[in-house]
């Protein structure tokens, strides 16, 4: 399945050239409810899984009203382009990120983050650190290699 799915997307890229088709690669986010992912840029699709409000994507491919997206497993699906936000979230991808109050190793921990937590961008990355905000409005620098979405 996986390997029709990526068959499909890199035909639509080859053919988004000739189309008129956008694919510049960009981070959004799952808006406030929860959306269908699907297999297909159609309603009318398999239904793949039900991603959470605020996962960040990587948009791969705009084709009218839907999104070729990426999740951080890498994972391939179609969604309803009105149904992602500009907003920039992260995800953690190592067992426990450190959340430090400035971008250097020696400065002092915030918080932790387990793996899979949100953290929203505050500041764009800057080499190895990316600024970012939990849920619980605590602020940080993490490094970039810590989380997803860049």
């Amino acid at each position: 399945m996986r390997l029709i799915s990526s068959l499909s997307t890199l035909v639509l890229l080859g053919l988004s050239s000739a189309s008129g088709l956008s694919h510049a690669l960009e981070f959004r986010a799952v808006g406030a409810t929860p959306i269908i992912m699907y297999d297909a840029p159609s309603a009318r699709g398999m239904k793949v899984y039900v991603a959470p409000a605020g996962m960040p994507v990587e948009v791969i491919l705009t084709s009218g009203a839907w999104c070729r997206v990426r999740d951080a497993q890498g994972d391939l699906s179609w969604v309803e382009a009105k149904d992602l936000v500009a907003r920039r979230n992260l995800v953690v991808r190592v067992a426990t990120a450190r959340v430090r109050v400035s971008a250097e190793e020696s400065a002092s921990m915030v918080f932790s983050a387990d793996k899979n937590v949100l953290l929203e961008m505050v500041e764009p990355a800057s080499g190895l650190w990316v600024k970012v905000k939990h849920r619980d409005g605590q602020t940080g620098y993490v490094r970039t290699t810590d989380v997803w979405g860049l």
